[in-house]
């Protein structure tokens, strides 16, 4: 038979039990207004953001870039693709102004004049079309406005919108990804001295470590040599920007 002494110790441990449990779940109830919060004002900021286990992140809204990213959306669209903001290497000064000469020092192969492969607008749900040289350099692409807008990337843009900036007259500086990051910053102050009209982004798909295209041209690098092969990239900008079958005028930076 239960002592009054212990009805009476229960009583209390029931108590104290009770006590805990609204503890927590006040406890509970005000985090969720704080993370409710959170979300709101996020929310009302137009910031998504995205929590998984080891990490997140959220795409860069259209048309909220950095500066240095030099990304001009009026020639057409970031497709969520991450602007490369890093701050590049002035390069030095040209040593050969002569394209051939410069692609000959630097050790890199340049296919000029090379076949259309053509123009058909497609939409996003069509088949990749399968282009006839790596990095593409002309063939069927998406159609306006989903075509790659100027600027620099950090990552890899779908090749069907990319080739419609070749049409549009575009250079395309692509670098291998294992390229070392000193040298990656030499491209992008290659970049940076005169965005206009140019692309910057990595490639994992092509079999050199520097290449730049243009609409039917093609500087393809096996290996980074310093300031010759940025020679033959400024060389080869020179010569083939706004170059494309499509008048489009280059963007204007600033």
């Amino acid at each position: 038979m239960t002592s009054k002494l212990d009805r009476e110790r229960l009583r209390a441990e029931r108590i104290l039990a009770e006590e805990a449990a609204d503890r927590e779940t006040r406890r509970r109830l005000l985090f969720g207004y704080v993370v409710a919060g959170g979300l709101a004002l996020a929310l009302a900021a137009g910031v998504v953001v995205v929590i998984v286990g080891g990490g997140g992140s959220s795409p860069v809204r259209e048309g909220d870039f950095p500066a240095n990213a030099h990304i001009q959306p009026q020639t057409g669209s970031a497709n969520e693709v991450a602007p490369d903001a890093r701050e590049g290497t002035p390069p030095p000064a040209m040593a050969e102004g002569d394209l051939a000469a410069a692609a000959e020092a630097a050790g890199c192969e340049l296919r000029l004049d090379l076949p259309d492969e053509g123009s058909a607008h497609l939409e996003p749900s069509d088949p990749p079309p399968e282009y006839g040289t790596n990095p593409p350099t002309s063939g069927d692409h998406i159609a306006a406005p989903l075509q790659q807008a100027d600027g620099a990337y950090s990552e890899f843009p779908d090749p069907v919108r990319f080739v419609h900036s070749l049409e549009h007259g575009r250079i395309e500086i692509q670098y291998a990804p294992r390229l070392p990051a000193k040298d990656q910053l030499a491209l992008k102050g290659v970049f940076d001295e005169s965005p206009p009209g140019m692309l910057l982004f990595p490639n994992p798909e092509m079999p050199y470590e520097v290449a730049a295209t243009a609409w039917t041209q093609l500087l393809g690098c096996e290996r980074y040599q310093g300031l010759a092969t940025l020679d033959a990239i400024r060389d080869f900008r020179d010569a083939y920007r706004g170059q494309g079958p499509e008048d489009v005028p280059l963007s204007v930076d600033g």
